[in-house]
């Protein structure tokens, strides 16, 4: 399927809102990819597949992330974090995506996983800091996005762990996992 196929198939399963977000995340997930040396389209194609399934109906969201079989364990959490790996689901079964690197990115953009993958870090990242975004912070971890990647998604775990805790809401497993992976990387421990 040819990206102008894509992306008229992704507006037309989010509100204009939304949509105008996933604008914002595809231009900040390229300029990282320029700037990081990743590959530029397969940075363009999961952020604009990211927030697929945001939209559609909860039991809709629980069937795709149970046919996907991968990060299940999503469901026994919050409902706001079921769209990453359904939208994964989706990109691979229904949109024939077969970039498994594509995949994971889309799949990991809410959590995090270990051992992030330059192309899960720029997905992630872009998420927070486009410039769509405003919330506390989000100009302290844009900055330490032109410096490191990891360094941004710390502040950026930080920053949704905190708000989490505030809400009295789960944390994740996965993103606390991601967040420490992160922290050994910057440290030199991971090889």
């Amino acid at each position: 399927m040819k990206l102008e196929q894509l992306i008229k198939l992704v507006r037309e399963q989010m509100p204009e809102k939304r949509w105008q977000h996933t604008v914002g995340v595809m231009a900040s997930a390229v300029q990282l990819a320029d700037r990081y040396g990743a590959d530029r389209s397969e940075a363009e194609l999961a952020a604009l597949l990211h927030d697929y399934c945001k939209y559609w109906p909860i039991e809709r969201q629980r069937e795709a992330v149970e046919a996907g079989g991968v990060l299940t364990e999503v469901l026994e959490y919050d409902k706001p974090l079921w769209h990453a790996p359904a939208a994964a689901a989706v990109a691979a079964n229904d949109l024939r995506i077969t970039n498994t690197a594509v995949i994971d990115a889309i799949r990991y953009h809410t959590t995090g996983r270990e051992k992030m993958t330059l192309l899960d870090k720029i997905i992630c990242l872009a998420d927070y800091i486009e410039p769509g975004r405003d919330f506390p912070d989000v100009n302290g971890i844009r900055n330490l996005a032109e410096h490191s990647l990891e360094q941004a998604l710390i502040a950026g775990f930080d920053s949704t762990i905190q708000h989490l805790l505030k809400q009295g809401q789960q944390i994740f497993p996965l993103m606390i996992s991601a967040r420490n992976c992160l922290i050994d990387e910057l440290k030199g421990r991971l090889h």
